[in-house]
Formats: C-alpha cells, sequence, structure tokens
C-alpha cells in the first residue's frame, strides 16, 4: 500500500513546492513597471548573461524562466557484482526546464526514464554507486550524463537534471 501511495504524495509535494516557488518568485506589479520601457515595452538590452569576468553564456536562465518537473516514480538500480546483485540504489530526479516545460516533460516521461535507466545501469556497471557513491565527482559525472541524454530525448527543453534524493540498500 505505501508503495502505491508514495509516489502520490511526491506527485503532491512537489506539484505544491512548485506552486509555492511560482507564486514567491511572481514579480510585484511595481517591479513589472519598472521593467517596462516608456512606450509599454520592455526594455531591450543584452539577453545574454555576463559572467563576473565579463564572458558571455548563451546557456544562461532567470530562475523566473525555470520550472521543475519531479518524475512521478523514484528510479531503482540494482548494483551488480559477479553476477549477483549486492545493492540497490533508489534516486528521485526533478528536471529543471523552461517555461512550458513541464507538458513536454510529461508527454515524453516514458522515453525520459527508459533512457535515464541505460544511463544509471552504465554508471553502475562502472562501479558509480559502490564506495563512496555520493562523493561530488561521481554524482557530477552521473548528473551531466543524464542532462546529455535527456538533452537528446527532449531537446534544449532540459536546462539540468537534479538528484533530489538518492540511497542505497546494501545486501
Amino acid at each position: 500500500m505505501l508503495g502505491k501511495l508514495l509516489p502520490v504524495v511526491f506527485l503532491v509535494v512537489g506539484a505544491g513546492a512548485g506552486i509555492g516557488a511560482g507564486m514567491f518568485l511572481m514579480p510585484s506589479a511595481e517591479e513589472e513597471q519598472m521593467a517596462e520601457g516608456e512606450d509599454g515595452q520592455e526594455e531591450s538590452g543584452d539577453d545574454v548573461a555576463k559572467d563576473d569576468h565579463g564572458n558571455n553564456h548563451d546557456d544562461a536562465v532567470e530562475p523566473s524562466e525555470v520550472e521543475y518537473v519531479p518524475f512521478t516514480q523514484q528510479f531503482i538500480v540494482p548494483v551488480v557484482k559477479k553476477d549477483r546483485v549486492t545493492s540497490m540504489v533508489v534516486l528521485s530526479l526533478s528536471l529543471e526546464t523552461g517555461p512550458g516545460g513541464t507538458e513536454v516533460i510529461f508527454n515524453k516521461e516514458p522515453k525520459l526514464r527508459d533512457a535515464f535507466l541505460r544511463v544509471m545501469f552504465e554508471h553502475a556497471n562502472r562501479g558509480g554507486f559502490a564506495g563512496t557513491f555520493t562523493n561530488p565527482d561521481q554524482l557530477d559525472m552521473l548528473r551531466i550524463a543524464l542532462r546529455e541524454v535527456g538533452q537528446q530525448v527532449a531537446g534544449s527543453t532540459i536546462h539540468d537534471v537534479l538528484i533530489v534524493d538518492i540511497a542505497r540498500k546494501d545486501s
């Protein structure tokens, strides 16, 4: 019973957090008026973000232009050594997308889950979930691989992959 209820709880909590973040990050009427130019249009400017050194970054995303889409179910990855399952890794992921990306993600969720599981199985087979599997370097490698395959499936809709929860149960 709990196994069937847990994904629903994650969905409700994720949706509530998304709505709360949207309401919190919504600009006030004063901020919207300040953003408008004299003729009622937004002021034109350089849309390309620059870092502290003045370098351009086309892929920079404003926080107000971001949506987070949680997967409705966790990912379960077996860790196999010598033809024997030695542990199980459970991950919860969310995807960072642009405005309107939620619908694209939900429409492609089965294909994304399949692609993400392939990446996680490869990561497990390379020993990525062995030892100190929460090492930032190990997680960064996994996160980058997930983002790349996610962008192959869903295009530039996916900005980043967030590992929300991760746990390993050794047998």
